[in-house]
């Protein structure tokens, strides 16, 4: 299969060489667990059923699961072998089948869920760096997307994920995934269906992180919002020492303060405590081997 399903386009046959994801054609997945810490409507009282793919497409510098996104860590699994992953997830008592960074097997996915009804609704959890052709593709399919907006400005996109190219992307496929799912809905305060726009704030970055807020008032009224505070700095940041740091409460209260007085309701918010090594999930093959 020739590869352009990403806004990368690198045109590879990944069956014989990788693209910029470093990913093969067949999945590869690092965990598998039901996780507790997304936001509440996801995570509900049981637990969404998050399924973490390896290799990405973004690649990001300060990534906290560089593990698995920049070194590619994982094991490779069939689509039956993924289904069931699924199913020991429902049966566990997922509230939904949460597909991490799935970008690079968009494709992949659609064929598997076209031939497999999940039961739960499925979660299409990306760094918002998508193909909206390939988005379309997947209609009907995905029951939440949870993407995030990293950048609004292009040099940031540049520097930190080498895609400069990344805000208008990131716009336009917003765009569709809000035409999509239009309208959020709930059923006992756990997500059915809808959009949650998610803006990790980097050190230094609040008048970014205004304008994200401002954008998505502006274009995307059924959206939900979620400002995270989690920033940690992880891998060798020597080079960006100006986000060798975690976030102030000055810069994250600037920024929900900002939220709020904007007339935004939908909007998630975080505990600065969240900005811990100790919430990042071991890539230790629990769930798939």
């Amino acid at each position: 299969m020739i590869c352009n399903m990403c806004p990368r386009k690198c045109g590879v046959n990944r069956t014989e060489k990788y693209g910029f994801c470093s990913s093969p054609q067949d999945f590869r997945v690092a965990r598998a667990a039901l996780h507790f810490w997304e936001e509440p409507c996801i995570s509900g009282k049981n637990g969404s059923g998050t399924v973490f793919f390896s290799g990405c497409n973004l690649k990001c510098v300060f990534c906290q699961n560089n593990e698995i996104s920049l070194k590619n860590k994982g094991i490779t699994v069939s689509a039956p072998k993924l289904i069931e992953i699924f199913e020991r997830l429902i049966d566990s008592g997922a509230e939904n089948i949460n597909l991490v960074n799935p970008t690079h097997y968009a494709l992949q996915i659609k064929e598997l869920f076209s031939k497999w009804k999940c039961p739960v609704p499925v979660v299409y959890n990306s760094g918002g760096y998508e193909s909206a052709q390939t988005l379309k593709a997947l209609e009907g399919i995905i029951d939440i997307y949870l993407p995030d907006f990293k950048y609004i400005r292009s040099d940031k996109a540049a520097k930190y994920s080498r895609a400069a190219d990344y805000p208008q992307v990131a716009k336009t496929a917003l765009k569709e995934m809000l035409r999509q799912q239009p309208k959020a809905v709930f059923d006992g305060g756990v997500m059915k269906k809808g959009v949650i726009i998610r803006h990790l704030i980097l050190p230094g970055n609040t008048n970014s992180a205004v304008d994200i807020i401002d954008y998505c008032k502006n274009n995307f009224p059924g959206a939900y919002l979620s400002l995270m505070a989690q920033y940690t700095p992880c891998g060798n940041l020597e080079k960006y020492p100006e986000i060798n740091r975690k976030i102030t409460k000055r810069e994250y209260e600037k920024v929900v303060d900002y939220a709020i007085r904007s007339g935004m309701q939908n909007v998630f918010v975080q505990e600065l405590s969240s900005a811990s090594e100790n919430f990042i999930p071991p890539f230790d093959f629990t769930g798939v081997m």
